[in-house]
Formats: structure tokens, C-alpha cells, sequence
């Protein structure tokens, strides 16, 4: 068995109880969305498929914030499976750098692997499936739909943004909406435009049927 099909079998068993927006379906999602950057960029393959299949192995939203945990496990795995040393050390370095974070995060590695896997991500957080998950995540915290009396609130740091409990509505202005800008790859912007257009659509109909408009 490839080191591909041990990961992908890992991952699976460990996102089995998953929240819906971040279980495996998510990871084979950014996986597919990376592959397809990829074709169009001089990268390390290997690296880009794992950092894409291991890069939500233990996401921090759902270890009381511990941002540790993930890349731990990663690196575990790796060993475990006697993955050569510079191919963990990059595969952990993208999982550390590649998350949103309100967007005030500084990156402090850069890899072209990184922009794509990071690309890939974030087209999954835009478009259809990314306004599905995004009230799956505020039905799983049970947050409200929206509040026209709480307002989005903009450059939090990063604690605020992770502890922030705010209408879902918010979050589209809060990341979603900010995400076609922050794309690296050129496959990634063109892609983000369509998806961004479809978010931009979506509300302006939510907002005629929350006023009873259409």
C-alpha cells in the first residue's frame, strides 16, 4: 500500500465522528482542489498530498483552541509510516501556516506547496459548499442564522476571531467574502471569482426573503 492510500485510510478513521464540515468529505474535497492547482504548478506532488490529507487530522476548533495537536499528529503518522525527515518537516511547516485566523495571521514559511494546499483549502470555505458548511459549523455551535442588531466585526486578532460567537451571517463577512483576495495560485483566483460571485448571490437573496422582499 502507497504512503497516499495508508494516509487516506488514517484520516478517514480518525475524522469518523467528524463535524460535518471538516470530516473526510472536507479533506478528499481540498485534496481534489489541490491536485487540480497542482497541474499547473512546478511543486513537490508527495508533499502537496499529504499536507492536503493531514492538514484538518486534528483541527484546534475542536481541541479547546490547542493549534499543537494537529501538527503532532501529523508528524506522528509520518514517522510511524518512515516518511523521509525534510517531507515531514515541510508537510508540519504548511499544516502551522496554512489556517485563516481572522487573516491577521503572519505567515512564517512560504513554499509554493504551501500556496497550494492553502488554495485548496480556502476554495472549500467559498461557493455552494462553502455557505453548506458554514451553517453546518454555526448550527453545530448552535449560533444564531443572523441578528440584524450584531453587526460583522472586523480585524479581530486571533483570539477574538476563534472565541468569537457571532450570527452566522457574520462569518461571511468576517472570512468567506475575504478569501477570493488571499488566493496565491492563479487556478486558485479564477476559481475563487465564480465561487465568490455565487456568496455574493446567496445574500442578496437572503436578505430580500429576511425583509419578505422575494
Amino acid at each position: 500500500m502507497s504512503i497516499i492510500d495508508k494516509t487516506i485510510l488514517f484520516v478517514k478513521t480518525k475524522l469518523e465522528q467528524a463535524e460535518g464540515g471538516h470530516d473526510w468529505f472536507h479533506i478528499e474535497r481540498v485534496y481534489k482542489n489541490a491536485l487540480l492547482i497542482a497541474q499547473e504548478e512546478a511543486c513537490d506532488l508527495i508533499v502537496v498530498k499529504l499536507a492536503a490529507l493531514l492538514h484538518d487530522i486534528a483541527d484546534s476548533k475542536f481541541h479547546n483552541g490547542d493549534e499543537t495537536i494537529g501538527p503532532k499528529t501529523a508528524r506522528l503518522f509520518l514517522e510511524a509510516e518512515k516518511v523521509d525527515e525534510a517531507t515531514i518537516v515541510h508537510v508540519v511547516n504548511i499544516i502551522e501556516n496554512m489556517s485563516f485566523k481572522g487573516g491577521n495571521f503572519e505567515r512564517t514559511f512560504f513554499s509554493k506547496e504551501l500556496e497550494i494546499v492553502q488554495d485548496a483549502d480556502r476554495l472549500d470555505a467559498i461557493g455552494a459548499i462553502g455557505i453548506a458548511r458554514c451553517f453546518n459549523y454555526g448550527g453545530f455551535k448552535n449560533r444564531a442564522l443572523y441578528n440584524p442588531a450584531i453587526p460583522p466585526k472586523f480585524g479581530m486578532n486571533k483570539e477574538e476571531y476563534k472565541n468569537s460567537d457571532s450570527p452566522t451571517i457574520n462569518h461571511f463577512y468576517e472570512k468567506l467574502l475575504l478569501l477570493k483576495d488571499k488566493m496565491n495560485t492563479p487556478t486558485g483566483k479564477k476559481i475563487a471569482e465564480a465561487r465568490h460571485r455565487f456568496i455574493e448571490n446567496f445574500l442578496a437573496q437572503f436578505y430580500a426573503e429576511w425583509e419578505g422582499e422575494s
